[in-house]
Parts: structure tokens; C-alpha cells; sequence
């Protein structure tokens, strides 16, 4: 065996034998038991067991067929979902650039030179040529661990930039729905206000019927003129609102505006029941619960890189070709030509410049650990406030149904006493109002439990789970470009690492 030979053995025993960095460890992120909200609350109960919790195309629950035909089109082609997958390849680029300093460098430099020297150079005279062909190889063993903390560093960003292309497709999903029933919401209120708007021109007609009969007054006919052109007024302004929501869908769904066009919708029920998890559950199934845990552990890759600046570097290198003066001897034994050898760098005195750049990597990764458990604080509010609004505004659809019942009632009574002339046409006009308000009031209920239970569903993560994340060596296969594929995830690949 040559002492080459045995350099590369000795290195590679090193290299397998040190490990610098260190170990990762999940930061400690406490849940509560149960979810606030739920306590006392039949309508709202977990999952039991799992198989109940969200999966896949949530907004079916919904049961409405445009909806999930328009939340098919974008994880098509919504443009931010695009750009975010475009980042997430950019990412995986970088684990296969960092993997591949495993392995050595081979480069070949063949050259023809011609030179020509002159009498007075007192070397003699004349032309010579050179022909080579060369091979050089160079490699850096990975002793310290170096390469290992880049590609594990590597990896784990790249699975933040696939949790953050989940996190970005949910909630452009949501923010689908959330128009979507907005715009329902509109249709509904503008089939209240014309059916509010042909009753008043109705109420008009009587009370000009009523002027000419010399019964009402001339203010009645003034006052029931504007009562009418004011509805009409906040009729149209409601198409715009509605126009605006339907542009935003378009776009939602990679859309040209003028390409889209929604038909009359309406919200036929109140939400579905959310099946819910454990709060602890919660912990696996939001993308930027896992997008800042794997931030977590990049940060903890670096702080290794970082203690690797102490120890010294090893470079293998090697060289073997063909040389000789003459084309036609080129590829013989006699023009064979070869090196090897290697080298070793150590820096010894820099000022303090590693143990600065340590320390920088060390705040960091306190940093992004306390960014983690805040991440994790907010989820766990966002689901107690969505539990809250779905709650009580349960309760508050019941009592605002019987204010419209009520109003409608006395609207009823108040048009009997104004035909018989026992009362005036400006209580009819205030009678309106308030029925015509609560009916409003009663649709912007319905809308905004509708929204509250599409808030809770992305504070759940909108079926997702953090097993879906690639693993790091589906990174380095062409099936590691789906991060939604079935390989296995990067937990379990953290687990066998340790």
C-alpha cells in the first residue's frame, strides 16, 4: 500500500470517527390539554380517533361544487403558489450542491505548446512542441463534519421552504373561501334589498294612491321617494363590492379578472362541525409550526459550522496524465506522468473572528427557538379565537333570527295601521329600517360564521401533517421535487440520524 493509499484509509477513518456540532434537539413548546373554547360546549368535540381529523381537500365539507371546483384551480395556477414552489426547487438545488461535496473534484486540462527560442538566449535555438493530457483530482475528507452540517443545514431549509409552500397554497385556499362566501353573502343581500326595493315601490304607489285620494300628505310621498332611491343606491353600491370579490377570486385562481364569472350564490347552511385534534396535534399538522421548527434546526447546523473553523483542513490532492514532446508518443508508458500529496491548513490566530462568528451563530439559534414557541402561542390563539367566534356567534345568529321575525312582524302591523290611517307613513319608514337592518344583520352573521369556521380550519392546518415534509434523501431524488409526495419525513430521518 503506498503512503497515499494510506493517507486516504487514515482520512476516511477520521472523517467517519469525528463528529463536531451539536446534537439537535426539538425545542420544548408546552400545550394545553384541551382547547379553551371547547370546555362545555357540546357542538365542538376531538376527533377520536384521528382518522376524523381533516385530510386533503377540506373545503368539501362545505359541500358546494363551484367552490371546490375553483380551490382545484389554485394549486394550478395561483402565482404565489407557483413562486413559492419555484423557491422550494431553488432550495433542493442547494442540498444536492452541498451533497456533492462528499466527493472529490475531477477536472482535465489537456494543452498543445508551441514554443520557439531564439540564438541569443544561450539555450540553443530552434521549435519544440508539447503535448499533455492530464487528469487532476482533488478532495477535502469531510474530518470535522463540515460537509455533513452544510447538507444537514442544507436540508433542513429546504424543508422550510416546503412548509412554506404549504403554509402559502393553505392560505391562499382560505382566502378563496373566505371570498368566496363573501360574495354569497353579497348575492343574499341583494336579493333582500330588491325584494326590499319592489316593496317600497309598492308602499310609493299607496301613498300616492293615498295623496290623490287626499288621505297622505305630500312629505309621505317625498319621504317614501327617498326611502326608494336610497335602497336603489345601496344596491349598487353592493354590485361593486361584489365585483371587486369576484376579480379577487380570478386572481386567486391565475385569472384574469374579465375571464371569471360567478354565478348567483348563496349560503344554504351554517358551517359543518370541524373535527378537531388534541391541541398537542396541532403541533404536526400547521406548515409554519413546522416551517419555524426546521428553522430551528438549520440554526442548530449552523452553530456546528461554525465550531468546525477551529480544526484544520485536509486536502487531498492528485494528478496523473500524459506528456511528451511528440504527438505521436503521447499515449505511451514512457510519457506518463503523475503526483499526489496532501495538505493541511490551520488558521492560528484570527483576533477573535471565529469565536465572534460561534457566538453569532449561537444568538441566532436562541433567536429562531424563541421565534418557534411564539409561532406555536399564535396557533394556539388562533384556534381559541376561531372556537370563540364559531361559539358566539352561534348564539348570536339565534338571537339576531328573532329580531328578524320580530321586526317583520311589526313592519306587518305598522303598513295595517298606516292603510287604515291610524298611524303615520314616517313610523312605516322607521319600521322598514329596522327590518330591513336585521335582515342585513342576520346575512353578515351567516357570512362571518362562515368565515370564522374557514379561519379554524387553517388554524388547523388545513389537513396537513408535518410527516408530508421530504425527507433528505427524497431531497436528492427526483421525487424530492413534490413536497407533498408520501417519503418518508423529516422526523423519522432526524430519529435514525441520532
Amino acid at each position: 500500500m503506498t503512503r497515499f493509499s494510506k493517507t486516504v484509509v487514515l482520512a476516511s477513518v477520521l472523517c467517519s470517527g469525528c463528529t463536531i456540532g451539536p446534537k439537535y434537539q426539538r425545542p420544548v413548546a408546552h400545550a394545553p390539554v384541551t382547547f379553551k373554547a371547547m370546555a362545555g360546549n357540546d357542538e365542538w368535540k376531538m376527533a377520536t380517533p384521528s382518522d376524523g381529523l381533516l385530510k386533503g381537500k377540506w373545503w368539501e365539507i362545505f359541500g358546494d361544487p363551484e367552490l371546490n371546483r375553483l380551490e382545484e384551480l389554485v394549486n394550478v395556477d395561483n402565482q404565489n403558489v407557483k413562486q413559492a414552489e419555484a423557491q422550494f426547487r431553488q432550495a433542493r438545488a442547494l442540498v444536492l450542491a452541498n451533497h456533492a461535496n462528499y466527493y472529490p473534484t475531477i477536472g482535465s486540462t489537456p494543452a498543445i505548446t508551441q514554443s520557439d527560442v531564439g540564438r541569443n538566449t544561450g539555450r540553443g535555438s530552434g521549435t519544440s512542441q508539447s503535448f499533455s493530457l492530464p487528469a487532476v483530482a482533488t478532495w477535502e475528507p469531510d474530518l470535522w463534519g463540515r460537509v455533513r452540517l452544510s447538507v444537514e443545514n442544507a436540508v433542513n431549509n429546504a424543508q422550510v421552504s416546503a412548509a412554506d409552500l404549504e403554509n402559502i397554497r393553505l392560505s391562499q385556499q382560505a382566502l378563496l373561501a373566505t371570498d368566496y362566501f363573501l360574495l354569497a353573502a353579497q348575492d343574499m343581500q341583494l336579493k333582500v334589498l330588491n325584494d326590499t326595493i319592489q316593496a317600497y315601490d309598492k308602499n310609493l304607489q299607496l301613498t300616492i294612491n293615498r295623496y290623490n285620494g287626499g288621505v297622505a300628505s305630500k312629505s309621505d310621498i317625498t319621504l317614501a321617494q327617498t326611502q326608494l332611491a336610497g335602497a336603489k343606491a345601496e344596491s349598487t353600491d353592493l354590485h361593486i363590492a361584489r365585483a371587486q370579490d369576484e376579480h379577487a377570486i380570478a386572481v386567486l385562481t391565475g385569472q384574469p379578472p374579465a375571464a371569471l364569472d360567478i354565478g348567483t350564490s348563496t349560503i344554504p347552511n351554517p358551517p359543518p362541525p370541524i373535527p378537531m385534534g388534541i391541541p398537542s396535534q396541532l403541533l404536526e399538522r400547521r406548515p409554519d409550526i413546522a416551517a419555524s421548527e426546521r428553522q430551528v434546526a438549520a440554526a442548530n447546523a449552523n452553530v456546528g459550522i461554525a465550531e468546525t473553523a477551529y480544526y484544520p483542513t485536509l486536502t487531498l490532492s492528485a494528478s496523473a496524465g500524459l506528456l511528451s514532446s511528440t504527438l505521436v508518443n503521447l499515449f505511451s508508458y514512457a510519457s506518463r506522468s503523475w503526483s499526489a500529496g496532501p495538505s493541511l491548513s490551520q488558521t492560528l490566530f484570527d483576533f477573535g473572528r471565529r469565536g465572534a462568528a460561534l457566538e453569532n451563530a449561537e444568538a441566532a439559534y436562541d433567536g429562531t427557538v424563541a421565534a418557534y414557541r411564539q409561532t406555536v402561542l399564535s396557533a394556539f390563539q388562533e384556534v381559541e379565537d376561531d372556537l370563540a367566534s364559531l361559539r358566539y356567534l352561534a348564539e348570536e345568529a339565534v338571537q339576531e333570527q328573532e329580531a328578524v321575525v320580530a321586526s317583520q312582524q311589526a313592519l306587518a302591523l305598522e303598513l295595517q295601521r298606516y292603510r287604515a290611517g291610524t298611524d303615520s307613513y314616517l313610523n312605516v319608514i322607521t319600521t322598514q329600517i329596522i327590518a330591513l337592518g336585521d335582515q342585513q344583520t342576520a346575512i353578515t352573521i351567516l357570512q362571518r360564521r362562515m368565515t370564522a369556521a374557514v379561519d379554524l380550519v387553517k388554524a388547523l392546518g388545513g389537513g396537513w401533517d408535518a410527516s408530508n415534509l421530504p425527507s433528505g434523501n427524497a431531497l436528492r431524488t427526483v421525487a424530492g421535487a413534490d413536497p407533498q409526495g408520501t417519503q418518508k419525513g423529516a422526523a423519522e430521518e432526524q430519529k435514525q440520524r441520532h
